[in-house]
């Protein structure tokens, strides 16, 4: 790079910005260059980048896409040009936006706008292992920051199951129709599965939980299982058949220096690779290899499996919601799937199909169309099939502009049974999912959602999700602390609704709840203000040859009410008073910017 960009500027002179700025390259390693994956003979999967449109000022100048365009070819041809000492890498530069077609090198603007405007879903999937490899790296650390919304969602992002599950059905349409079945890479149970199961969890949560924002598999199936998205078991088969696969993948390739990923047809080469892998010979190490892809494709299987369409959706309510039925077929049609007064759920359905349902786009009213069979089977099978539509429906509404909700209910059959069953308990729970849509996340898992998690482990969890915030950024602090308060709030509300526990144990685990709560934002709050203006205190005794010993002025919450009484509902209000010790002669704070004890004790209570 460094020889090709001396090249270019004793002739064109440097890259500028309008401001003047000189622009320097940035290359992209995507793929097993990006991952720290290479294998012996792998391609190098590059995307080339500079900052800034602009100009050099040489003669007659180029634009920085023409210079940039022209340094890219020349590594592109200097990395991959075969001489009679061989090549250095082959580099594949079809990663980049709009593939073959579009430029070598774009300006990060440009780049940002590809991927927020046209960017599809395999290039989420190909953005997770891009790292700045080569020219100004912390420039390229800038632009994967600017790329991160686009990779990892906000919110839960369920409809990557589909995306991803579309892109295997694409490869394993081109797997049969070439001939690949024993490919380790893209065969079944091969390569790409293993790493499609790690990446998918790294699409849907990635984004709320930063730690899963890793480039290799074997860090992101280790957390997958500490975090319980993934049974022990099958973290550890994977792990295994991934490491097996791996050294198999490179024992095809050290032989020649061939780019194969296709088991040998012939006696010697079978015997070659069984030996390398040291089994005796080829059967048993077929069976080894069998075993291993035989546990991944049960994985992927499990972890991909299309959701399934009840009877009644393949029927007479998916028609009825379509509107291919008139309006006296569609009734009847919810008659028999047991509303009461299909009447009044027929016109539920067209307010939602004509109103809400026209401004969705092509992918939600997609969804919408999938999920709301499912829904009014489920609906119509409660005590009260038309009231509890009305409220799940209300969440549906909310919820249905960021369609990846959607995506969750129809992906995961247990989460729209539990939506189905808490809607129908408590009209109270359904305005609350509707309020805050994330906490549908929290449905997965029966075994959690009805068992709230006592006091030792609610400060565990707090404490842990905080410890990944950085020290200063009080927005993803606050963020932090809301998402735990609901999604906890929720969790105790789904015992009561469903009888789990009596009243007043709600009442103490609301109370506990809002005391651990309590306790993480006073250690947040006391960090921030001493770090400014130390702590506070004032001069106490003094101390034979040692100086006068400083007192510390203590603080307390008292809660009264509700909160006093360990008497919390789910709407109440917490009643505070504040005290400290921190009168005295000389009451300052003991640090670079020091306050009046009273001043600084005022303000950690307006931060709490």
């Amino acid at each position: 790079l460094d020889d090709a960009y001396c090249s270019l500027h004793r002739r064109w002179g440097t890259p500028r910005a309008a401001d003047g700025a000189p622009q320097r390259p940035v290359v992209l390693g995507m793929g097993k260059l990006g991952g720290g994956e290479l294998n012996f003979s792998s391609d190098i999967d590059l995307i080339f980048a500079y900052p800034e449109e602009g100009s050099t000022r040489r003669g007659d100048g180029l634009s920085n896409e023409e210079f940039f365009e022209r340094l890219a070819r020349e590594v592109t041809a200097l990395l991959g040009q075969a001489t009679d000492e061989g090549f250095v890498f082959r580099v594949d530069t079809r990663l980049r936006p709009y593939g073959g077609s579009g430029p070598l090198a774009m300006g990060f603007d440009r780049l940002e706008e590809y991927y927020q405007l046209q960017g599809r879903e395999w290039e989420r999937y190909a953005l997770i292992k891009a790292r700045p490899v080569a020219g100004d790296r912390a420039a390229g650390a800038r632009l994967l920051e600017r790329l991160r919304p686009f990779v990892y969602r906000r919110y839960l992002d369920y409809g990557a199951f589909e995306s991803l599950r579309d892109l295997k059905a694409l490869i394993d349409r081109q797997v049969e129709r070439r001939g690949l079945a024993d490919h380790v890479k893209l065969g079944p149970g091969g390569i790409r599965e293993v790493e499609f199961i790690g990446q998918v969890f790294q699409l849907v949560r990635g984004g709320r939980e930063p730690e899963l924002q890793q480039r290799g598999i074997l860090p992101v199936l280790a957390l997958l299982e500490a975090k319980r998205c993934l049974p022990a078991y099958a973290a550890r088969v994977l792990t295994e058949a991934y490491r097996f696969l791996r050294r198999v993948e490179n024992r095809l390739q050290e032989y020649e220096d061939l780019q194969t990923h296709a088991l040998p047809g012939d006696e010697t080469g079978r015997l070659r690779l069984a030996w390398s892998m040291g089994h005796p010979d080829w059967d048993r190490f077929r069976d080894t290899l069998d075993r291993h892809r035989t546990r991944v494709r049960e994985q992927f299987a499990q972890v991909f499996a299309a959701p399934q369409r009840t009877a009644d959706a393949g029927g007479g309510l998916d028609a009825a919601w379509s509107g291919v039925l008139g309006a006296h077929d569609a009734r009847d049609a919810l008659a028999r799937a047991g509303y009461r007064r299909p009447d009044e759920v027929h016109a539920i359905l067209e307010r939602l199909r004509e109103g809400p349902g026209r401004h969705l786009d092509a992918q939600g009213a997609a969804r919408l169309d999938r999920l709301m069979p499912l829904l009014l089977g489920a609906a119509a099978r409660t005590g009260d099939p038309e009231e509890t539509l009305r409220r799940a429906l209300a969440v549906v509404e909310a919820v249905a502009r960021r369609s990846a909700y959607l995506a969750l209910l129809i992906e995961y059959p247990l989460a729209l049974s539990q939506f189905v069953r808490l809607c129908a308990a408590s009209p109270w729970i359904a305005q609350y999912l509707a309020r805050h849509p994330l906490l549908l996340d929290e449905l997965l898992d029966p075994r959690v959602l009805y068992d709230p998690a006592p006091r030792a482990a609610l400060e565990r969890e707090l404490a842990e999700r905080l410890g990944q915030v950085g020290p200063d950024d009080l927005e993803q602090q606050m963020e932090v602390l809301r998402h735990f308060k609901h999604a906890h709030a929720l969790r105790v509300a789904a015992t009561e609704v469903t009888g789990a526990v009596p009243l007043m144990v709600v009442s103490d685990r609301l109370t506990e709840l809002a005391e651990v709560i309590l306790g993480a934002t006073l250690e947040l709050a006391w960090r921030q203000l001493t770090a400014r203006h130390g702590a506070p205190g004032s001069p106490g005794s003094q101390r034979p040859g040692r100086g006068t010993r400083r007192r510390a002025a203590g603080f307390a919450i008292i809660a009264y009410g509700k909160l006093g009484g360990i008497e919390l509902s789910h709407g109440s209000d917490l009643d505070l008073v504040f005290l400290h010790s921190g009168r005295g002669e000389d009451p300052y704070t003991a640090g670079p910017h020091p306050l009046d004890n009273g001043v600084f004790f005022a303000r950690l209570a307006q931060r709490i």
